[in-house]
Protein backbone atom coordinates (compact mmCIF):
# COMPACT_ATOMS: atom_id res chain seq x y z
CA UNK A 1 0.00 0.00 0.00
CA UNK A 2 1.17 3.62 -0.57
CA UNK A 3 -0.17 5.53 2.16
CA UNK A 4 -2.91 5.69 4.58
CA UNK A 5 -5.66 8.58 3.68
CA UNK A 6 -8.73 9.19 5.31
CA UNK A 7 -12.23 7.61 3.57
CA UNK A 8 -12.98 11.25 3.10
CA UNK A 9 -10.34 12.08 0.71
CA UNK A 10 -11.11 8.24 -1.29
CA UNK A 11 -14.59 9.32 -1.43
CA UNK A 12 -13.44 12.94 -2.82
CA UNK A 13 -10.92 11.03 -5.22
CA UNK A 14 -14.14 9.55 -6.58
CA UNK A 15 -16.11 13.14 -7.12
CA UNK A 16 -13.32 15.07 -8.67
CA UNK A 17 -12.50 12.34 -11.10
CA UNK A 18 -15.98 12.31 -12.51
CA UNK A 19 -15.62 16.14 -12.84
CA UNK A 20 -11.63 15.62 -14.70
CA UNK A 21 -13.48 13.29 -16.86
CA UNK A 22 -15.78 15.54 -17.93
CA UNK A 23 -13.43 18.56 -18.61
CA UNK A 24 -10.96 16.28 -20.17
CA UNK A 25 -14.09 14.94 -22.87
CA UNK A 26 -15.51 18.53 -23.34
CA UNK A 27 -13.82 18.79 -26.87
CA UNK A 28 -16.51 21.27 -28.16
CA UNK A 29 -14.44 20.66 -32.15
CA UNK A 30 -15.21 17.02 -32.33
CA UNK A 31 -18.78 17.43 -33.49
CA UNK A 32 -17.79 19.40 -36.33
CA UNK A 33 -13.68 18.24 -37.16
CA UNK A 34 -14.44 17.10 -40.79
CA UNK A 35 -15.71 19.95 -41.64
CA UNK A 36 -12.99 21.72 -39.84
CA UNK A 37 -10.07 19.42 -41.88
CA UNK A 38 -12.28 20.09 -44.77
CA UNK A 39 -11.92 24.29 -44.40
CA UNK A 40 -8.48 23.51 -43.97
CA UNK A 41 -7.82 21.25 -46.93
CA UNK A 42 -7.72 18.02 -46.26
CA UNK A 43 -10.27 15.45 -47.71
CA UNK A 44 -12.00 12.38 -45.98
CA UNK A 45 -9.50 10.04 -47.03
CA UNK A 46 -7.03 12.58 -45.45
CA UNK A 47 -8.79 12.99 -42.08
CA UNK A 48 -8.56 9.12 -41.53
CA UNK A 49 -5.02 9.49 -41.87
CA UNK A 50 -4.78 12.05 -39.90
CA UNK A 51 -6.33 9.75 -37.34
CA UNK A 52 -4.19 6.69 -38.18
CA UNK A 53 -1.03 9.50 -37.48
CA UNK A 54 -2.88 10.16 -33.79
CA UNK A 55 -3.27 6.47 -33.33
CA UNK A 56 0.33 6.16 -34.29
CA UNK A 57 1.13 8.78 -31.53
CA UNK A 58 -0.76 6.96 -28.81
CA UNK A 59 0.51 3.37 -29.79
CA UNK A 60 4.28 4.94 -29.41
CA UNK A 61 3.58 5.76 -25.86
CA UNK A 62 0.08 3.85 -24.80
CA UNK A 63 2.20 0.87 -23.28
CA UNK A 64 5.13 3.07 -22.25
CA UNK A 65 2.99 5.31 -20.32
CA UNK A 66 0.70 2.92 -18.85
CA UNK A 67 3.74 1.13 -17.49
CA UNK A 68 4.85 4.57 -16.32
CA UNK A 69 1.62 5.03 -14.70
CA UNK A 70 1.78 2.01 -12.53
CA UNK A 71 5.35 2.85 -11.62
CA UNK A 72 5.20 6.72 -10.53
CA UNK A 73 1.27 6.45 -9.49
CA UNK A 74 -1.84 7.35 -11.50
CA UNK A 75 -2.06 10.75 -10.14
CA UNK A 76 1.04 11.66 -11.88
CA UNK A 77 0.41 10.20 -14.93
CA UNK A 78 -2.82 12.21 -14.71
CA UNK A 79 -1.05 15.58 -14.52
CA UNK A 80 1.70 15.09 -17.17
CA UNK A 81 -1.35 13.65 -19.51
CA UNK A 82 -2.99 17.05 -18.32
CA UNK A 83 -0.37 18.79 -19.85
CA UNK A 84 -0.04 17.32 -23.19
CA UNK A 85 -3.89 17.66 -23.67
CA UNK A 86 -3.78 21.29 -22.69
CA UNK A 87 -1.24 22.23 -24.97
CA UNK A 88 -2.40 20.07 -27.75
CA UNK A 89 -5.30 22.00 -28.12
CA UNK A 90 -3.98 25.41 -27.82
CA UNK A 91 -1.78 24.31 -31.25
CA UNK A 92 -4.25 23.67 -32.88
CA UNK A 93 -5.65 27.40 -32.19
CA UNK A 94 -2.48 27.58 -34.87
CA UNK A 95 -2.75 24.75 -36.91
CA UNK A 96 -2.95 25.09 -40.69
CA UNK A 97 -2.45 22.47 -43.12
CA UNK A 98 -1.69 18.88 -42.82
CA UNK A 99 1.77 19.06 -41.09
CA UNK A 100 -0.11 21.47 -38.41
CA UNK A 101 -2.42 19.41 -37.74
CA UNK A 102 -0.65 16.33 -37.57
CA UNK A 103 1.62 17.84 -34.89
CA UNK A 104 -1.50 18.50 -33.08
CA UNK A 105 -2.72 14.98 -32.93
CA UNK A 106 0.65 13.77 -31.84
CA UNK A 107 0.70 16.21 -28.87
CA UNK A 108 -2.70 15.29 -28.05
CA UNK A 109 -2.04 11.32 -28.90
CA UNK A 110 0.96 11.73 -26.05
CA UNK A 111 -1.95 13.07 -23.48
CA UNK A 112 -4.17 10.79 -24.05
CA UNK A 113 -1.80 8.07 -23.97
CA UNK A 114 -1.07 8.99 -20.60
CA UNK A 115 -5.05 10.05 -19.38
CA UNK A 116 -6.49 7.05 -21.04
CA UNK A 117 -6.14 3.63 -18.57
CA UNK A 118 -4.85 5.84 -15.38
CA UNK A 119 -8.26 7.83 -14.79
CA UNK A 120 -9.98 4.39 -14.95
CA UNK A 121 -7.27 2.59 -12.53
CA UNK A 122 -7.21 5.39 -10.26
CA UNK A 123 -10.84 4.96 -10.10
CA UNK A 124 -10.88 1.39 -9.37
CA UNK A 125 -8.51 1.04 -6.77
CA UNK A 126 -10.30 4.46 -4.99
CA UNK A 127 -13.20 1.96 -4.98
CA UNK A 128 -11.04 -1.23 -4.13
CA UNK A 129 -9.50 0.82 -0.78
CA UNK A 130 -13.26 1.83 -0.04
CA UNK A 131 -13.84 -1.59 0.32
CA UNK A 132 -16.82 -0.97 -2.05
CA UNK A 133 -18.93 -4.40 -3.81
CA UNK A 134 -18.74 -5.40 -6.87
CA UNK A 135 -22.27 -3.60 -7.60
CA UNK A 136 -20.90 -0.83 -7.06
CA UNK A 137 -17.56 -0.70 -8.69
CA UNK A 138 -19.88 -1.62 -11.66
CA UNK A 139 -22.36 1.56 -10.95
CA UNK A 140 -18.64 3.56 -10.39
CA UNK A 141 -17.26 2.69 -13.77
CA UNK A 142 -20.87 3.38 -15.47
CA UNK A 143 -21.08 6.66 -13.82
CA UNK A 144 -17.70 7.39 -15.04
CA UNK A 145 -18.74 6.81 -18.79
CA UNK A 146 -21.66 8.56 -18.46
CA UNK A 147 -20.49 11.50 -17.42
CA UNK A 148 -17.60 11.14 -20.59
CA UNK A 149 -20.97 10.76 -22.49
CA UNK A 150 -22.69 13.65 -20.86
CA UNK A 151 -19.84 15.91 -21.67
CA UNK A 152 -19.09 15.44 -25.02
CA UNK A 153 -22.79 16.07 -25.23
CA UNK A 154 -22.85 19.34 -23.84
CA UNK A 155 -19.84 20.22 -25.33
CA UNK A 156 -21.56 19.68 -28.65
CA UNK A 157 -24.03 21.93 -28.11
CA UNK A 158 -21.27 24.46 -27.45
CA UNK A 159 -20.39 23.48 -30.87
CA UNK A 160 -23.73 24.33 -32.37
CA UNK A 161 -23.91 28.00 -31.21
CA UNK A 162 -20.15 28.50 -31.52
CA UNK A 163 -20.10 27.29 -34.97
CA UNK A 164 -22.69 29.98 -36.03
CA UNK A 165 -19.86 32.48 -36.02
CA UNK A 166 -16.20 30.78 -36.60
CA UNK A 167 -14.92 27.60 -36.58
CA UNK A 168 -12.26 29.54 -34.77
CA UNK A 169 -14.56 30.49 -31.82
CA UNK A 170 -15.23 26.76 -31.50
CA UNK A 171 -11.16 26.00 -31.14
CA UNK A 172 -10.45 28.91 -28.46
CA UNK A 173 -12.97 27.55 -26.37
CA UNK A 174 -11.97 23.61 -26.71
CA UNK A 175 -8.33 25.13 -26.01
CA UNK A 176 -9.74 26.83 -22.82
CA UNK A 177 -11.76 24.10 -21.57
CA UNK A 178 -8.61 22.15 -22.57
CA UNK A 179 -6.83 23.24 -19.46
CA UNK A 180 -9.36 22.28 -17.09
CA UNK A 181 -8.06 18.83 -16.05
CA UNK A 182 -4.76 19.76 -15.00
CA UNK A 183 -6.73 22.27 -12.33
CA UNK A 184 -8.47 19.14 -11.19
CA UNK A 185 -5.75 16.88 -11.08
CA UNK A 186 -4.26 18.89 -8.39
CA UNK A 187 -6.87 17.83 -6.50
CA UNK A 188 -6.60 14.01 -6.42
CA UNK A 189 -4.85 11.67 -4.13
CA UNK A 190 -3.35 8.47 -5.26
CA UNK A 191 -5.29 5.61 -4.15
CA UNK A 192 -3.47 2.50 -2.40
CA UNK A 193 -2.75 -0.09 -4.76
CA UNK A 194 0.17 -2.60 -5.31
CA UNK A 195 2.79 -0.85 -7.49
CA UNK A 196 4.10 -2.49 -10.06
CA UNK A 197 8.00 -4.20 -8.97
CA UNK A 198 10.43 -2.36 -10.59
CA UNK A 199 12.13 -4.86 -12.73
CA UNK A 200 12.54 -4.84 -17.20
CA UNK A 201 10.00 -3.85 -18.48
CA UNK A 202 10.32 -6.77 -21.14
CA UNK A 203 9.61 -9.18 -18.11
CA UNK A 204 6.74 -7.47 -16.95
CA UNK A 205 5.65 -7.07 -20.14
CA UNK A 206 5.39 -10.63 -21.12
CA UNK A 207 3.67 -11.08 -18.04
CA UNK A 208 0.92 -9.28 -18.19
CA UNK A 209 0.62 -10.43 -21.24
CA UNK A 210 0.61 -13.96 -20.44
CA UNK A 211 -2.32 -12.98 -17.79
CA UNK A 212 -4.72 -11.19 -20.48
CA UNK A 213 -4.06 -13.99 -22.79
CA UNK A 214 -2.61 -17.73 -22.45
CA UNK A 215 -4.04 -18.25 -18.52
CA UNK A 216 -7.65 -17.95 -18.94
CA UNK A 217 -10.02 -18.42 -22.29
CA UNK A 218 -12.54 -15.92 -20.79
CA UNK A 219 -10.61 -13.41 -20.11
CA UNK A 220 -8.93 -13.48 -23.28
CA UNK A 221 -12.36 -13.67 -25.32
CA UNK A 222 -12.95 -10.20 -22.72
CA UNK A 223 -9.78 -8.47 -24.01
CA UNK A 224 -9.81 -9.33 -27.46
CA UNK A 225 -14.32 -8.02 -27.70
CA UNK A 226 -12.81 -5.18 -25.03
CA UNK A 227 -10.75 -3.95 -28.16
CA UNK A 228 -12.33 -4.92 -31.13
CA UNK A 229 -16.23 -3.52 -30.15
CA UNK A 230 -14.55 -0.36 -29.08
CA UNK A 231 -13.39 -0.21 -32.98
CA UNK A 232 -16.47 -1.36 -35.03
CA UNK A 233 -18.06 1.66 -33.52
CA UNK A 234 -15.24 3.92 -33.95
CA UNK A 235 -15.26 4.36 -37.86
CA UNK A 236 -19.03 5.68 -37.81
CA UNK A 237 -17.29 8.54 -35.69
CA UNK A 238 -15.46 9.98 -38.65
CA UNK A 239 -18.44 8.88 -41.64
CA UNK A 240 -21.43 10.41 -39.42
CA UNK A 241 -20.52 13.57 -40.42
CA UNK A 242 -20.25 13.55 -44.22
CA UNK A 243 -23.49 11.06 -43.95
CA UNK A 244 -24.90 14.01 -42.27
CA UNK A 245 -23.68 16.20 -45.24
CA UNK A 246 -25.16 13.72 -48.22
CA UNK A 247 -28.46 13.74 -46.30
CA UNK A 248 -28.20 17.63 -46.67
CA UNK A 249 -28.26 18.45 -42.75
CA UNK A 250 -27.19 22.08 -41.96
CA UNK A 251 -23.89 22.42 -40.58
CA UNK A 252 -25.20 24.05 -37.28
CA UNK A 253 -27.26 21.06 -36.54
CA UNK A 254 -24.30 19.14 -36.40
CA UNK A 255 -23.51 19.59 -32.60
CA UNK A 256 -27.02 19.12 -31.46
CA UNK A 257 -27.24 15.25 -33.43
CA UNK A 258 -23.73 14.98 -31.55
CA UNK A 259 -25.05 15.82 -28.48
CA UNK A 260 -27.98 13.47 -29.02
CA UNK A 261 -25.17 10.85 -29.88
CA UNK A 262 -23.73 10.95 -27.08
CA UNK A 263 -26.14 11.44 -24.31
CA UNK A 264 -28.03 8.24 -25.71
CA UNK A 265 -24.02 6.83 -24.72
CA UNK A 266 -24.94 7.81 -21.21
CA UNK A 267 -28.35 6.75 -21.37
CA UNK A 268 -27.06 3.22 -22.06
CA UNK A 269 -23.94 3.52 -19.55
CA UNK A 270 -26.40 4.24 -17.00
CA UNK A 271 -29.19 1.59 -17.65
CA UNK A 272 -26.44 -1.15 -18.69
CA UNK A 273 -25.97 -2.75 -15.72
CA UNK A 274 -29.70 -2.64 -14.37
CA UNK A 275 -30.05 -4.96 -17.72
CA UNK A 276 -27.03 -6.94 -17.22
CA UNK A 277 -29.09 -7.83 -13.63
CA UNK A 278 -31.96 -8.64 -15.30
CA UNK A 279 -31.13 -9.86 -18.73
CA UNK A 280 -27.79 -11.43 -18.02
CA UNK A 281 -24.58 -10.55 -19.39
CA UNK A 282 -24.86 -12.63 -22.16
CA UNK A 283 -28.07 -10.93 -23.58
CA UNK A 284 -26.63 -7.55 -23.42
CA UNK A 285 -23.59 -8.54 -24.86
CA UNK A 286 -25.48 -10.19 -28.09
CA UNK A 287 -27.45 -6.83 -28.53
CA UNK A 288 -23.99 -5.18 -28.16
CA UNK A 289 -23.06 -7.04 -31.10
CA UNK A 290 -26.04 -7.18 -32.87
CA UNK A 291 -26.31 -3.46 -32.93
CA UNK A 292 -23.33 -1.81 -35.44
CA UNK A 293 -24.79 -4.47 -38.27
CA UNK A 294 -28.56 -2.50 -37.74
CA UNK A 295 -26.75 0.87 -37.56
CA UNK A 296 -24.26 -0.08 -40.88
CA UNK A 297 -26.87 -1.70 -42.81
CA UNK A 298 -29.67 0.99 -41.93
CA UNK A 299 -27.63 3.73 -42.70
CA UNK A 300 -26.91 2.20 -45.85
CA UNK A 301 -30.00 0.96 -47.24
CA UNK A 302 -32.69 2.72 -46.55
CA UNK A 303 -30.46 5.84 -45.67
CA UNK A 304 -32.64 8.97 -44.84
CA UNK A 305 -34.83 9.34 -41.26
CA UNK A 306 -34.63 6.02 -41.12
CA UNK A 307 -30.52 6.05 -41.52
CA UNK A 308 -29.98 9.18 -39.59
CA UNK A 309 -32.25 7.72 -36.56
CA UNK A 310 -30.28 4.42 -36.97
CA UNK A 311 -27.13 5.88 -36.24
CA UNK A 312 -28.16 5.89 -32.73
CA UNK A 313 -27.82 1.77 -32.58
CA UNK A 314 -23.93 2.30 -32.40
CA UNK A 315 -24.13 4.81 -29.38
CA UNK A 316 -26.10 2.66 -27.55
CA UNK A 317 -23.75 -0.53 -28.58
CA UNK A 318 -21.32 1.87 -27.35
CA UNK A 319 -22.96 2.10 -23.79
CA UNK A 320 -22.97 -1.16 -23.54
CA UNK A 321 -19.16 -1.96 -24.77
CA UNK A 322 -18.31 1.07 -21.98
CA UNK A 323 -19.49 -0.70 -18.68
CA UNK A 324 -20.01 -4.60 -18.86
CA UNK A 325 -16.54 -5.35 -20.56
CA UNK A 326 -15.07 -2.45 -19.19
CA UNK A 327 -15.52 -4.13 -15.83
CA UNK A 328 -15.47 -7.33 -17.24
CA UNK A 329 -11.67 -6.68 -17.75
CA UNK A 330 -10.89 -4.54 -14.88
CA UNK A 331 -12.04 -6.75 -12.62
CA UNK A 332 -9.94 -9.80 -13.51
CA UNK A 333 -6.71 -8.01 -13.95
CA UNK A 334 -3.94 -7.28 -11.17
CA UNK A 335 -3.93 -3.89 -9.29
CA UNK A 336 -0.30 -3.53 -9.98
CA UNK A 337 -0.71 -3.29 -13.59
CA UNK A 338 -4.13 -2.29 -14.46
CA UNK A 339 -3.40 0.80 -16.31
CA UNK A 340 -0.55 -1.11 -18.16
CA UNK A 341 -3.63 -3.65 -18.99
CA UNK A 342 -5.41 -0.80 -19.98
CA UNK A 343 -2.54 0.88 -22.20
CA UNK A 344 -2.22 -2.51 -23.92
CA UNK A 345 -6.06 -2.63 -25.08
CA UNK A 346 -5.48 0.77 -25.94
CA UNK A 347 -1.94 -0.59 -28.02
CA UNK A 348 -4.26 -3.19 -29.47
CA UNK A 349 -7.03 -0.30 -30.46
CA UNK A 350 -4.75 1.95 -32.11
CA UNK A 351 -2.76 -0.68 -34.53
CA UNK A 352 -5.88 -2.13 -35.79
CA UNK A 353 -7.00 1.39 -36.99
CA UNK A 354 -3.70 2.14 -37.90
CA UNK A 355 -4.19 -0.29 -40.54
CA UNK A 356 -7.75 -0.07 -41.13
CA UNK A 357 -8.66 3.52 -41.19
CA UNK A 358 -6.85 4.73 -44.08
CA UNK A 359 -8.33 2.01 -45.57
CA UNK A 360 -11.48 3.10 -44.72
CA UNK A 361 -10.79 6.21 -45.81
CA UNK A 362 -9.68 5.33 -49.29
CA UNK A 363 -12.74 3.13 -49.62
CA UNK A 364 -15.06 6.02 -49.40
CA UNK A 365 -13.27 8.06 -51.72
CA UNK A 366 -12.84 5.14 -54.15
CA UNK A 367 -16.21 3.47 -53.93
CA UNK A 368 -18.92 6.05 -52.01
CA UNK A 369 -20.61 5.96 -48.83
CA UNK A 370 -22.97 3.10 -49.74
CA UNK A 371 -19.91 0.62 -50.18
CA UNK A 372 -18.06 1.49 -47.14
CA UNK A 373 -20.92 1.23 -45.29
CA UNK A 374 -21.89 -2.49 -46.14
CA UNK A 375 -18.60 -3.58 -46.15
CA UNK A 376 -17.78 -2.25 -42.34
CA UNK A 377 -22.16 -4.10 -41.92
CA UNK A 378 -19.99 -7.20 -43.26
CA UNK A 379 -17.14 -6.88 -41.00
CA UNK A 380 -19.82 -6.27 -38.00
CA UNK A 381 -20.89 -10.08 -38.82
CA UNK A 382 -17.60 -11.70 -39.14
CA UNK A 383 -16.29 -10.35 -35.59
CA UNK A 384 -20.05 -11.38 -34.27
CA UNK A 385 -18.95 -15.04 -35.63
CA UNK A 386 -15.07 -15.46 -35.11
CA UNK A 387 -15.25 -13.09 -31.39
CA UNK A 388 -18.76 -12.55 -29.59
CA UNK A 389 -20.44 -16.16 -30.17
CA UNK A 390 -17.12 -17.86 -28.58
CA UNK A 391 -17.49 -15.43 -25.71
CA UNK A 392 -20.97 -16.19 -25.06
CA UNK A 393 -20.49 -19.94 -24.98
CA UNK A 394 -17.74 -19.36 -23.18
CA UNK A 395 -19.86 -17.33 -20.38
CA UNK A 396 -22.60 -20.01 -20.82
CA UNK A 397 -19.67 -22.82 -19.44
CA UNK A 398 -18.75 -20.45 -16.35
CA UNK A 399 -21.91 -18.31 -15.63
CA UNK A 400 -20.76 -15.06 -15.42
CA UNK A 401 -18.23 -12.33 -16.71
CA UNK A 402 -14.58 -11.98 -15.12
CA UNK A 403 -15.29 -11.02 -11.62
CA UNK A 404 -13.39 -10.03 -8.32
Amino acid sequence: MVVDMSERQLKNNIQVLYAFSFCWLALVIIPVAVPFFASKGLSVADVFVLQSIFALSVVVFEVPSGYLADIIGRRNALILGSVFHGFGFTLLCFADGFLGLALFEITVGLGMSLLSGSDLSLLYDTQLALNQSPAQKTRGIANMRAVKAVSEGLASLLASILVLWSFDAVVYANAIIAWFPLILSFFLVEAPYQRMDIVSPWHSLRRILSHLFLQDNLLRLTTLAFTFYGLVTFYVVWLVQPYWEQQGISLAWFGVLWALMNFTVAVAAHFCARLEERAGAATVLLVMGLLPILGYVGMAIPGGVVGLVLVLTFYISRGFHQVILTDAFNSRVPSGFRATANSLVGLMFRLTFIVTGPLVGYLYEWQGMLVTLLVLAAGSVLLLFLLLLPLLRQLRHTGSLPTD
